[in-house]
């Protein structure tokens, strides 16, 4: 069948089952949304800004487990999508993002919104295209969704000339793909693992550390299974929260930087980490020559290059994590376990010596109260999705994650601006749940335009703003490390945040007490608009604990300490 390349890619995410786009037209991409005004096969979202399409399509990639979409034009139309491209580059998320490009004869030449898009987009995605020829264009995309979603996922960047779009040629969708160069490995060394499962064995105090990677493979269930069976502990890292359930008995809580204290001291006391799908990111480790230091290590990626990039691993495993875990299930009954009671016993201690905590107030409403007051209230009928700072780390600490894929945060670039276009993602992909957006009045503010795409495709995403009038995060640094010097991080001079959601056509709400966030949660709840509640929040709270940087996990700084 002949058709013009405009009308190949919409077909094509067709035949790839895509439902939701996020986007913004502009003149190098307007053949395709010619298309778009013409087809009924998938619903197009418009986005006011690019950066938040491509973090929309994030949070409906990290929420649902599929392939987000999102569409945009050259120039600056793509430049405002690089930050979105790097955020799940760097978390590992599986998107396919198409870009316009100046037609075929003007590259080169400094055109109007010409941008060297796939040179720009070379660090920050898996892999990318940019089409010489309309025939190539069906491969392309069908190669794009394969790349982005198996092996180690990521983000797949397609930049499409404006010629090529209006040209005519025969269509026919591959079956296949034929990547010759492209074969992640799946099954794991038998040898390897049998090697890696007899180290197990002989460990005294074995821990298992859980990374994002334990998402993205969807193996939540075989590992708690694993953890129960063996009666090993579990940590696990930002991007894992959910994966072991916040009741679990074996779950010693997040470890890392803001990690609780029996977390960071089980890395530090382990005789063998069994680290699945993580990356030994430096906000985890602390000081990388003390971290797991009197550990053997068991190092399980689908990333070849991951393994010993930081850490030596004693037992490299290639492969699959589900595949592997359940071959790790598979095995366990080969091998003798010592008995591990103990070691349990001693990190529970830990927690009760240390539990993760606040002073509360009668007074002023502490930031971590209505993080741990939604969970209590809403608990797994929300998914939650966090901008960064200090709210995404008390939500990491104090939300009661009950499953994989309920926490949506920006981990390895740290993006502000990522919460409320993330959420709307969760709210499109997650339909029945309650798509809660935790944000700072620092982070707010950096993508509030897209209010009014909550507004106009009836996203019922709720806001809740934790607003301590400061750049938080940055300020807890200054008061701790630089003897109270606050540079810029003062932001008492805010806009009236109730005002600003209701002229976008949502609901707000502005709370300074208890029961006013009782109430004022329920409305938003019941009335399922745009809704969003400022929540005027102590000032000077700080996330503890805290590993400083440069320091090892056990010299934590914790509450009651001075801060020294």
């Amino acid at each position: 069948m002949k058709m013009t390349g405009a009308k190949m890619v919409i077909e094509s995410l067709h035949q790839e089952g895509v439902k939701t786009v996020f986007g913004y037209p502009g003149g190098a991409i307007m053949n395709v949304y010619d298309e778009i005004y013409k087809q009924n096969y998938f619903e197009h979202i418009l986005n006011r800004h690019e950066q938040a399409s491509i973090h929309a399509a994030e949070g409906y990639a990290r929420s649902t487990g599929k392939v987000g979409v999102a569409i945009v034009t050259s120039g600056p139309g793509f430049t405002n999508a690089v930050t979105g491209l790097a955020t799940a580059y760097m978390d590992s998320i599986p998107l396919v993002v198409i870009s316009g490009q100046v037609p075929t004869a003007i590259i080169g030449t400094d055109g109007f919104q010409e941008i060297d898009a796939v040179g720009i987009s070379r660090p920050c995605t898996k892999h990318n295209y940019l089409v010489n020829k309309i025939e190539d264009l069906p491969r392309i995309i069908k190669e794009a969704f394969h790349i982005a979603s198996t092996g180690r996922p990521g983000p797949v960047h397609i930049d499409i000339p404006k010629d090529i779009t209006a040209q005519v040629a025969n269509f026919e969708y591959p079956k296949e793909v034929n990547l010759p160069t492209y074969k992640p490995t799946v099954k794991y060394n038998k040898r390897q693992l049998k090697k890696a499962m007899t180290a197990i064995s002989k460990a005294k105090k074995p821990l298992l550390y859980v990374g994002g990677g334990a998402i993205l493979a969807n193996c939540g269930h075989e590992i708690r299974e694993f953890a129960k069976k063996a009666n090993i502990p579990v940590v696990e890292t930002l991007m894992a929260r959910g994966i072991m359930g916040h009741d679990n008995p074996l779950l010693i809580g997040m470890l890392g930087m803001h990690g609780e204290f029996a977390a960071n001291m089980a890395a530090y006391e382990t005789d063998l980490l069994i680290s699945l799908g993580a990356r030994f990111d430096d906000r985890v480790t602390g000081r990388l020559d003390e971290f797991a230091s009197k550990a053997k290590v068991i190092h399980v990626d689908i990333d070849p290059a991951t393994i010993e990039k930081l850490v030596k691993a004693d037992y490299p495993i290639v492969g699959d994590l589900k595949v592997t875990v359940e071959g790790m299930l598979s095995t366990l009954g080969e091998f003798e376990l010592n008995d591990y009671s103990n070691w349990v016993a001693l990190l529970n201690e830990y927690r009760e010596k240390e539990p993760l905590r606040y002073i509360d107030s009668n007074t002023v409403i502490k930031p971590q109260w209505p993080i741990q007051r939604v969970g209590e209230i809403l608990g797994s009928k929300a998914i939650v999705s966090t901008d960064v700072g200090q709210h995404q780390m008390w939500t990491a600490q104090f939300y009661p994650f009950s499953f994989p894929r309920q926490f949506i945060t920006s981990g390895g670039l740290g993006t502000m601006g990522f919460g409320l276009p993330a959420a709307m993602g969760v709210a499109k992909g997650n339909p029945d749940k309650v798509s809660i957006n935790f944000s700072g009045d620092g982070s707010i503010l950096m993508n509030i335009q897209e209010l009014m795409t909550c507004v106009e495709s009836n996203l019922p995403v709720i806001t809740i703003i934790l607003n301590n009038n400061y750049l938080g995060m940055v300020r807890q640094w200054q008061t701790m490390f630089y003897e109270n010097r606050l540079s810029e991080t003062d932001l008492s001079m805010q806009p009236d945040f109730k005002m600003l959601i209701e002229a976008f056509g949502g609901i707000g709400y502005r709370v300074t007490t208890k029961d006013e966030f009782d109430k004022a949660l329920k409305d938003a709840v019941d009335k399922k608009k745009p809704a969003m509640i400022e929540v005027i929040v102590e000032r000077n709270e700080e996330v503890l604990p805290m590993v400083p940087n440069g320091h090892a996990l056990n010299e934590m700084t914790l509450i009651g300490d001075n801060n020294e």
